[in-house]
């Protein structure tokens, strides 16, 4: 049929659209809005994204970020959402990653003797004796946390515990996990005496004068012991994992690089995710000096989880030491101890061999290198294996800690495209004595955030925990300030390595995402990415550093779902 002026009722309606469109604008269509799961309002999005660095608010579908904008566009865009949440001002920060750390460890920590920031031993056997009195005969009393690093000048010996405790058997591992003290009944079970020698990559301290175990032992010495301990259960695994998980999303933490993984771990993890029972994402490391568990890896190939729940592509060596026992490895011999250079646990020609097959298998390396020979051995191992790999995709190694560099050593980094995944409250925490293991010179090289980053390397962050805090927080401040959280030493420690806010905020996210190749699933806030976010009380971008160390986490979400809300926990 013909309308006026020969036009069919079809043109009509055409030519009334374009004359609207040409009136108003362009219309959003509201069909979308309806289908947001989550819209966030009135907040402060720091959204780690060079293209929109701010917002107000975000709106979330099946578990991925949908939309990134401005409050008043989000109600107009989304009136009708499954949910809303009013943050009232709050800062929201892309979920933070902890790319260093060790989930086990944390969860054993929560059940076994804590022994962090107990200054003296004689308060440490008297927390060991108290344990004891509610322990029965023979059955082992472990512990962790007394200090390597500051005790390593004058480390404790066996006769006081092993007075406290003569019918248990007791293991007290440190800090950093490089040196364990036992009591003689722990020491008598393990059949090390007088004439027991050192194994390879481990040292037994024994007395000057008889030669008798004093109690201490260093790096491998300590599985000679270790391996008498009744293993955990799964049963146990699973619930030391789930104990970490809520300390990490209390802390704000979304997604965890766990930095050496035993089959019976994996077992876990597989369990928690399957059941629902995980509230993070967690990036594994296979423990690269369990041959067997390496060479089923090797066959199988890398475990990639479409959900990025939990992802197994790594596999993690460790090629020295650690510092605060002499135990990293040195090019030159330690300056308050001329008689050594510390210890290479894993030969250069062993890193090379593991990283070769592992890139010929689509696997990351992960290498644990503290001292600048270290560093540079594995450096060098790298090397050869790329080059003998040319057709490698991405391969993203890795070198964990990267502690004290060679100078020449650093632009290596990024020309091989080593990442340097590294720990600013390791700084904080050695600086009252590093300067006395590696003197002034040396010392200008150690925790070189600042030169790594400044040579054009990927530089993740971490805690390292339990070890240290895992509130990333005071990883942030540490790396902006190079301060204890009581503000020393003043202007800070050697303050030339220090990071800027941006800087330390991206190490924790952007560059923690990249370090495990997942830099376009998380790591900012933006359109089609994991809706992973860490909402918290201030803005750490602005306010004083010093204030930065009292922010509260309100909310962590992974994945669009509250797994921490503080308000349910007051």
């Amino acid at each position: 049929m013909k309308i006026g002026f020969g036009i069919s009722r079809t043109a009509g309606r055409i030519a009334t659209f374009w004359l609207l469109l040409r009136l108003f604008g362009p219309l959003e269509v509201p069909a979308q809005s309806s289908n947001a799961d989550l819209l966030l309002l009135n907040a402060h999005v720091v959204t780690m994204n060079e293209k929109q660095p701010s917002a107000q608010a975000i709106a979330i579908r099946g578990g991925r970020i949908l939309w990134v904008g401005n409050t008043e566009e989000a109600e107009r865009l989304y009136p009708r959402p499954a949910h809303a949440m009013d943050l009232h001002g709050a800062t929201v920060l892309p979920g933070i990653i902890d790319a260093h750390a060790h989930l086990i460890n944390l969860g054993q920590s929560l059940v076994r003797l804590n022994l962090k920031d107990i200054p003296t031993e004689k308060e440490i056997i008297e927390r060991v004796k108290q344990r004891a009195a509610s322990t029965a005969p023979d059955e082992w009393i472990l512990g962790w946390g007394w200090d390597e690093g500051k005790w390593a000048s004058h480390y404790p010996t066996k006769e006081a515990l092993s007075a406290a405790t003569p019918n248990n058997p007791v293991f007290l591992v440190g800090l950093h996990t490089f040196a364990a003290w036992a009591n003689q009944r722990a020491l008598e079970l393990a059949d090390i005496d007088k004439n027991t020698k050192d194994p390879e990559n481990g040292k037994i301290l024994r007395d000057e004068k008889t030669r008798e175990p004093t109690g201490i032992l260093l790096n491998r010495a300590q599985d000679l012991v270790a391996r008498h301990i009744p293993p955990m259960t799964l049963a146990q695994t699973k619930r030391a994992m789930q104990l970490a998980a809520s300390e990490c999303v209390r802390n704000g933490l979304t997604s965890v690089d766990e930095a050496r993984v035993t089959p019976l771990m994996v077992q876990a993890f597989h369990e928690l995710v399957r059941d629902g029972q995980m509230p993070l994402r967690v990036y594994a490391m296979l423990d690269g000096a369990d041959k067997d568990l390496v060479e089923r890896w090797l066959k199988r190939g890398p475990e990639i989880d479409p959900h990025h729940q939990l992802t197994v592509r790594a596999f993690k060596l460790f090629a020295d030491g650690a510092l605060g026992s002499r135990g990293a490895a040195l090019l030159e011999p330690y300056s308050d101890a001329p008689q050594t250079q510390g210890i290479m646990t894993t030969p250069e020609s062993e890193v090379y061999s593991l990283t070769r097959r592992a890139l010929e298998a689509g696997f990351q390396l992960c290498t644990h290198a503290i001292g600048d020979a270290a560093n540079r051995a594995v450096l060098n191992a790298y090397e050869q294996a790329e080059k003998e790999v040319p057709n490698a995709h991405d391969p993203r190694l890795r070198i964990e800690h990267a502690q004290v560099l060679a100078p020449e050593d650093i632009p290596r980094f990024a020309k091989l495209g080593v990442i340097a995944s590294m720990q600013p409250t390791h700084c904080t925490s050695d600086m009252a004595w590093a300067e006395q293991r590696l003197g002034p010179e040396r010392v200008k090289y150690a925790y070189a955030w600042r030169s790594v980053k400044d040579s054009g390397a990927h530089l993740p962050l971490s805690s390292d925990f339990p070890g240290e805090t895992l509130n990333p927080f005071y990883g942030i401040y540490a790396a902006i300030t190079r301060q204890d959280p009581q503000g020393n030493p003043p202007g800070g420690w050697h303050p030339e390595q220090r990071l800027t806010r941006e800087e330390a905020l991206r190490g924790y996210t952007l560059e923690a995402a990249y370090g495990e190749f997942q830099e376009n699933n998380k790591g900012s806030l933006e359109k089609d990415k994991l809706a992973d976010l860490t909402v918290v009380s201030k803005d750490i971008t602005k306010i004083p550093p010093a204030e930065i160390l009292s922010v509260q986490v309100l909310k962590t979400f992974v994945g669009g779902k509250v797994v921490y809300d503080l308000g349910a926990h007051q």
